[in-house]
């Protein structure tokens, strides 16, 4: 990691006036696709069968393997197939698809009364409803609770720092009191002196929202944090909120973190028994004719998405699954909305003139990680795998910083993921 640093942030243009003030549209889709996906496992067990009829609400699978991850149905309808489809990680997955019947019927799933609950009650209902990072990670949250001890603070991820999404955002001003809810619980589950839900400062409206909501409250406020990017990675949120660095996990300073709709998504949960069977979206970029947030069940395809915002503005367009920065880009749209996804951008391919590089430094300023990515690029080059682990290519977290700031408009981001991908490989065969 570099000695000296330098920013290792950078105020962006956020684009959130496109989507941030309008209304909400749900989609109602006529099949989902359902992706049985949970990163390392991918061994589920199927307890569905083609034909058989479920609700919203179903468990139709369950990851179990590393960390237990139920999957439920998002619509009320008959199984109509389990088979293979191409997966936002570009390879075939597992679907369950489900033709819906419309009415959209729950499953009647169990409630819990947090205040009467235990911290062990709380935390295996939180595991149950399968309550996962709704930011993009998609990690199961029960985890952080189930070992959380000596924590000093709690913090509400509503940062939001990509450019054009507003999801939680909207998430925040329309279910605050199911968030809150979610926070007295997580409160609950880790102890930790005080609470903090995190907004940048640039959306003063929001903040005196939460104020005025929170009045009263005990040991939860709202905190206004500088509008730069990655404001909203965990690491550059805690140590805002901090002032300490950590090298895994938050829990090494007393941090836990979560994203604001993940403590929606969970008090929502204990009052009504649905998991995360429907998300938020936003849908934005200059590649969309109509911007802006939609509630879509879990399994809709991307096309329907794009379609109920008017279709795309052209023919050569960039999809991401999240927002334009650290978003995954899809060759097609014919994939499927998961629990994690916050935001689809679409964006006008533009031609881009690289020129060699200039050795100015700029990248390695500006990495949130204080990586060097020339020197990691080099390496890479030579094949040096072990001079990739002294410049710790593994931290990178392809937020796409680098590329941003260079100007020879180098794919930098790019290159380094490369180099991340090959060292990953190298030290997984020893």
């Amino acid at each position: 990691m570099s000695l000296f640093k330098g920013p290792m942030r950078t105020h962006l243009n956020g684009h959130k006036d496109l989507t941030e003030h309008g209304e909400v549209v749900s989609l109602n889709p006529s099949k989902v696709s359902i992706p049985l996906f949970a990163g390392a496992d991918t061994n589920p067990e199927i307890l569905v069968n083609v034909g058989d009829e479920v609700k919203v609400g179903t468990k139709i699978a369950q990851f179990s393997s590393r960390f237990v991850i139920p999957v439920f149905s998002s619509v009320s309808g008959k199984v109509e197939a389990i088979e293979d489809q191409l997966h936002q990680s570009l390879k075939k997955v597992k679907h369950v698809v489900i033709a819906s019947d419309g009415k959209f019927t729950k499953e009647s799933n169990p409630t819990i009364d947090y205040e009467k609950a235990s911290k062990e009650e709380l935390v295996d209902f939180m595991m149950n409803a399968g309550i996962i990072g709704c930011g993009g990670a998609g990690f199961p949250s029960y985890v952080k609770y189930k070992f959380a001890k000596d924590v000093e603070k709690l913090i509400i991820n509503a940062v939001e720092c990509e450019p054009y999404i507003t999801s939680d955002y909207k998430t925040v001003e329309l279910h605050f009191d199911e968030m809150l809810l979610g926070i007295k619980a997580m409160q609950k589950m880790c102890e930790p002196k005080e609470v903090l839900i995190a907004i940048k400062k640039s959306h003063p409206e929001l903040i005196q929202f939460v104020n005025e909501k929170l009045n009263g409250e005990k040991d939860i406020r709202c905190v206004s944090v500088p509008d730069v990017y990655p404001m909203g990675w965990e690491r550059t949120l805690v140590y805002e909120l901090t002032k300490k660095r950590y090298d895994k996990l938050p829990a090494e300073v007393g941090c836990v973190v979560n994203n604001a709709t993940t403590a929606y998504m969970f008090g929502k949960a204990m009052t009504t028994g649905e998991p995360i069977v429907s998300r938020m979206l936003t849908v934005s970029g200059d590649g969309v004719k109509e911007p802006k947030n939609v509630e879509v069940p879990v399994g809709t395809s991307f096309h329907e998405v794009v379609e109920a915002c008017g279709g795309y503005t052209g023919e050569d367009m960039v999809v991401c699954f999240g927002g334009p920065m650290m978003g995954g880009t899809v060759t097609t749209d014919a994939v499927s909305v998961e629990r994690q996804n916050n935001a689809l951008t679409v964006l006008k391919k533009q031609a881009i003139d690289e020129v060699a590089c200039l050795r100015c430094g700029s990248c390695s300023d500006h990495c949130p990680s204080g990586l060097q990515p020339v020197r990691i690029n080099q390496a890479a080059k030579l094949k040096d795998n072990e001079r990739l682990g002294k410049l710790r290519v593994d931290k990178c977290i392809e937020c796409g910083m680098c590329t941003y700031v260079c100007p020879s408009k180098i794919a930098v981001t790019e290159n380094v993921r490369r180099a991340k991908r090959a060292y990953m490989m190298a030290n997984a065969k020893k």
